[in-house]
């Protein structure tokens, strides 16, 4: 696992982003972010004891102001890695939530992490340039990316955008000092599933999230695309080198037409 200066972590209190937390706080200064003050200062608590320094932003990253806020503190803190972990979804049929319910599924899963990358990016390339190392984001998607998922239609949705997102990024960014992937888990023994209106429901073999984080942060900088769970990569695998193909051929397509028209 790389190390890192100072890490900027979403939906830090618990499940995936707590582990992320675990893992890095090792060797890298901390920026938790999560709706709940109380719990963020918990975690806090807790992981200070560890000799690094951490600290908190509370804040509903579905208000694009919130968010807004955190791009400009997140910079201030001089991060260079960057873990989009915040998400949301609910179980049923779209027709049966309320409209904010669904809203706020796309601003968190869509908008923030859009507006998050973009903000705070141009300071981890450049950060990491002059420190002539790499920077890193980490985007967590899912397996529901990889198809339609009628009663989590929105979820699903918005975690396909994700996975395009990082996909296409870290195309057009691979000429520049910072390493993106795209984290897609499987089931997952984590509080989303019930938030999610999914307690009745027991996956046989959700992974545990510490070890889909170590995961992750073992594969930034060597993948693009990181799927976790047996099941998962089995059924999943085999799609994602044709992706990988697919993106860098329209990457030079594009680059050629452009060019083209200058």
């Amino acid at each position: 696992m790389k190390k890192y200066r100072r890490a900027l972590i979403t939906g830090a209190t618990s499940g995936i982003g707590a582990a992320f937390a675990s893992h890095l706080i090792r060797s890298t200064d901390l920026l938790l972010a999560g709706r709940d003050a109380e719990k963020l200062e918990i975690t806090r608590n807790e992981l200070i004891r560890r000799g690094r320094k951490v600290e908190t932003f509370a804040a509903d990253l579905t208000d694009e102001s919130a968010v807004n806020e955190l791009v400009d503190r997140a910079d201030a803190f001089g991060i260079d890695l960057l873990i989009n972990n915040a998400g949301i979804g609910q179980f049923g049929r779209l027709i049966d939530h309320e409209r904010d319910t669904e809203r706020d599924t796309a601003m968190l899963n869509v908008v923030a992490v859009v507006v998050l990358t973009r903000g705070l990016l141009p300071g981890i390339i450049e950060r990491a340039g002059k420190a002539n190392e790499r920077g890193g984001v980490v985007i967590v998607s899912s397996t529901a990316a990889f198809a339609p998922v009628p009663f989590f239609a929105t979820y699903a949705a918005s975690k396909a955008f994700s996975l395009y997102f990082t996909e296409a990024l870290a195309e057009e960014l691979r000429g520049d000092p910072v390493d993106i992937l795209a984290l897609c888990p499987g089931a997952t023994k984590t509080g989303f599933s019930a938030r999610a209106g999914l307690d009745r429901i027991s996956v046989p073999g959700a992974a545990d999230p510490g070890a889909v984080a170590r995961e992750a942060l073992d594969a930034l900088g060597n993948k693009t695309v990181q799927v976790t769970g047996l099941l998962s990569q089995a059924t999943l695998g085999p799609f994602l080198v044709p992706r990988r193909l697919v993106t860098g051929a329209l990457a030079a397509a594009v680059r050629y037409f452009n060019a083209r028209q200058s």
